[in-house]
């Protein structure tokens, strides 16, 4: 019998540690090659490190919520064969390798930007990605299956799912360990989640309807939700912001882009955001240093030619930021069908890096939900944001008479060391030029 030692990868892009987010094993328990072991996190992504060989889990290191540098053990496997360990070592020494690297890691990157989660998954192209719950691969034999059917969790063991189904159940507020699992080694999968909401949801018989209620949960705040929080900590700490609101007639603007949407169905539909996009465009050019990343570091601010619009969307894990590079190069309806490009692969997890980073001005918006006012967080090194409150009817005084009109506030925050008050005022006062004589956006 031998000794295989897992250790922390290096995931490359200056990481020198990793936090434990979940464990998937515990000592004592048998696994297969390519069974998730444990799910790390670094500042853009969550990895779930998948067995690189079958054995007995021997030794476990470090608590969730615990950060591990690189090359630092995780997991001891008693295997057969040889090992990269010696045997007769507990504890083996830091210096002996980790052995080839996992065959495939699944991504899950995120951007804190305007005070959410955005996140995604993101496949890298390797030849051999991980086993899902329920998955199974045919080998070049035809060897079938390489998972069998369910099975079920040992009692007092800690629940298995993979961080898809652990980011729904702390969304919906689910305590994993009350779900029974149905997959391999007891573990939880989307449909046993479906399953136990479906049995919640059954009214309950034997509690009034105003009952006390008592006691005090305790959530610890890792992974993800970490991530974001000390991204926007570090944007709150290091920028003196400031915000400034303004309300927008967008009454003509409603009223051209239905003509648009009407006179060129064959078009890509036009929703708001795109009229938004080209009048960011039209101010930057005249308030270049609002487009722009602050190296606090060195003291150099970096003005960007290219305006690289990050644009927050919704998605089923939470709201993502994905970047419309080179927005200025774009007319209305290539705005509206790269928009929706990314948006599609955002809800899908298809998204890459490059799609989800490098924006240089953010736009944020909640539709419907987004009130009347707001006071959005700078997507840090930027030094704006715009933010979109929403369309409402509302009596205003235009041409001398009251009347009926569709009213817009723009909610945006800026980097006091850099944009000062008159130049934030004149940078909004321009985008409501352009919202409220909307033709011309079509010829800017």
């Amino acid at each position: 019998m031998g000794r295989y030692v897992v250790k922390v990868p290096d995931i490359g892009e200056g990481m020198t540690e990793a936090e434990i987010v979940a464990w998937h094993v515990s000592p004592g328990q048998e696994i297969r090659e390519e069974d998730p072991l444990v799910d790390v996190m670094t500042d853009k992504a969550t990895v779930e490190l998948p067995a690189p060989v079958a054995g007995t889990v021997i030794a476990i290191n470090g608590k969730v919520g615990e950060k591990r540098p690189v090359g630092s053990e995780l997991v001891v496997l008693e295997i057969i064969g040889e090992g990269n360990v010696a045997a007769a070592s507990p504890h083996p020494p830091a210096a002996v390798a980790a052995g080839p690297p996992s065959p495939a890691v699944r991504e899950r990157e995120s951007i804190g930007a305007i005070g959410t989660a955005p996140e995604t998954l993101v496949s890298r192209p390797l030849p051999n990605p991980p086993l899902l719950a329920g998955e199974g691969r045919v080998g070049a034999a035809g060897e079938g299956r390489r998972r069998a059917g369910p099975g079920h969790r040992p009692p007092g063991a800690k629940p298995l799912a993979s961080p898809a189904v652990r980011r729904r159940a702390w969304d919906l507020g689910v305590e994993l360990q009350f779900i029974p699992g149905t997959g391999p080694g007891g573990r939880i999968t989307q449909p046993d989640l479906d399953a136990y909401l479906a049995a919640r949801a059954q009214p309950s018989s034997g509690l009034p309807a105003f009952a006390r209620r008592d006691g005090v949960e305790e959530v610890p705040i890792i992974g993800l939700r970490r991530a974001i929080a000390e991204h926007l900590q570090q944007s709150k700490r290091h920028i003196p912001h400031f915000s400034y609101i303004e309300e927008v007639d967008v009454s003509a603007l409603e009223e051209l882009r239905d003509q648009l949407n009407t006179t060129y169905p064959d078009r890509e539909h036009l929703t708001l955001l795109p009229f938004l996009m080209r009048a960011i465009v039209s101010a930057v050019a005249e308030h270049k240093q609002v487009n722009a990343r602050y190296d606090d570091e060195a003291g150099v601010l970096h003005i960007h030619h290219a305006v690289h619009i990050g644009v927050a969307t919704q998605t089923e894990g939470g709201l993502m930021v994905p970047v419309v590079h080179h927005a200025e190069a774009f007319d209305l309806w290539q705005s509206a069908t790269e928009l929706r490009r990314l948006a599609a692969a955002a809800r899908a997890g298809t998204a890459t890096r490059d799609e989800l980073t490098g924006s240089t001005i953010t736009l944020t918006s909640l539709g419907a939900l987004g009130g009347v006012a707001a006071t959005p967080v700078i997507n840090y090194p930027e030094v704006a944001i715009v933010g979109v409150n929403r369309i409402a009817e509302r009596p205003v005084v235009h041409q001398g008479k009251i009347a009926i009109r569709k009213m817009m506030n723009l909610s945006s925050s800026f980097d006091h060391r850099i944009v000062d008050g008159w130049e934030a005022a004149s940078f909004i006062q321009r985008i409501k030029q352009s919202l409220e004589q909307p033709a011309l956006l079509l010829i800017a």
